[in-house]
């Protein structure tokens, strides 16, 4: 189907209307591959330069060149294509209706809205500018981001980077990281009658889960990030038991631990740790190993940076917010920024209705959002 030369609502309205699943959150999804093929199908017709890389078998990003002509600096634009399940969703996620001013569908919002937008600016500034405007749709950010890695890893690069995951068009120059961790706690299976053998796993667990809420309430709060606040843990999953009239031989539960600039996974572990330390300290029979199962860094972008300053300008030449805001959610801007390429998130759409029953984006501001972005493109490309 053919879509109207850098129209970013109708490539919008086709995008949502694909369903891409991730396959890793939703088992039989049917992954991005339909989305990837039929995004270099139009960035072709648009006039880009598109190949399209495996980042796992049929699971291809999709990398396309608007070129320049040559001594201007590069700009990435990087959105992923990958949406997360419809379970409990109040309306048709592939739909794509439309209803006052809104669009509504699973991945509306995050983030095909954003890929429409960098897509149309990029076709929009084709051959007019001096540096190169690479569009970079991705797969699976919604689980490990192997779409992002991979694709640093076979040596994409550019001067700077523009996310854009939905920040209702404001700057978000940072993020928090996050830690996946896995704590099992072990005891001694005895009769429930044997209070004198058996160690309850459970009521243990409970002792750390009871220090970790102090480390969230006491110790977390007083480190802080000027745009992210506090860093923050919760506990996800607990498991554990053999039947009512058995001590629990273990329990086992998981924690993320939201990071922010500064700390790392490792430095998650280590608090855990810490607070086993302290319980063990009060009961010399707790027993705990921490294992850090996976983590993925906190993102962090001086306001001053020359990419935020650009984009500052052209928002307030247009009247819009220029005042930076830090995003809770995880994006990939901080592997971008690892591999030091500056990386700032940017895009329409709200973060509150990501994964959420009910998934729109305004439209108007899917518009602005690539009239912004093409003028960003011209300025920081020359």
């Amino acid at each position: 189907m053919r879509v109207a030369f850098a129209d970013p609502v109708a490539l919008l309205r086709e995008l949502v209307r694909i369903d891409s699943r991730n396959p890793s959150l939703v088992p039989g999804a049917p992954g991005e591959l339909q989305a990837a093929t039929f995004l270099g199908e139009v960035l072709r017709e648009w006039g880009l330069h598109v190949e399209l890389r495996d980042a796992a078998p049929g699971r291809p990003n999709v990398i396309a060149t608007a070129r320049g002509s040559g001594g201007g600096r590069s700009l990435m634009l990087n959105g992923h294509i990958d949406i997360v399940g419809v379970e409990g969703m109040t309306h048709a996620p592939f739909d794509a209706v439309e209803h006052g001013e809104r669009l509504y569908g699973r991945g509306a919002s995050d983030m095909k809205g954003g890929v429409a937008a960098m897509c149309a600016a990029a076709a929009r500034v084709a051959g007019t500018t001096r540096g190169d405007v690479i569009i970079t749709a991705v797969v699976d950010e919604e689980w490990r981001s192997i779409g992002t890695s991979g694709l640093l890893k076979s040596g994409v690069r550019a001067d700077a980077a523009i996310v854009t995951e939905p920040t209702g068009l404001a700057i978000m120059p940072a993020h928090r990281g996050f830690a996946w961790l896995e704590v099992r706690v072990d005891g001694r299976a005895a009769h429930g009658s044997r209070w004198d053998i058996g160690v309850d796993a459970i009521r243990h667990a409970g002792l750390l889960l009871a220090e970790l809420d102090r480390v969230d309430g006491e110790l977390l709060p007083r480190r802080t990030h000027p745009l992210l606040g506090r860093p923050s843990l919760h506990a996800s999953t607990i498991e554990g038991g053999l039947g009512l009239s058995t001590y629990p031989d273990r329990c086992v539960f998981r924690i993320e631990r939201r990071t922010i600039p500064g700390e790392s996974g490792d430095d998650a572990r280590r608090d855990v740790e810490q607070a086993c330390d302290r319980v063990r300290a009060r009961h010399p029979g707790f027993q705990a190993q921490v294992e850090l199962l996976f983590a993925q860094p906190p993102s962090d972008v001086s306001s001053g940076a020359p990419i935020v300053a650009s984009l500052t300008r052209i928002l307030g030449e247009r009247g819009l917010p220029t005042a930076p805001l830090g995003m809770s959610a995880w994006t990939d801007a901080a592997l971008l920024n690892a591999a030091g390429i500056p990386a700032i998130c940017f895009g329409p759409g709200d973060m509150g209705l990501a994964h959420a029953a009910e998934e729109y984006i305004p439209i108007e501001e899917t518009r602005q959002a690539a009239s912004v972005l093409e003028d960003l493109a011209r300025s920081w490309c020359g």
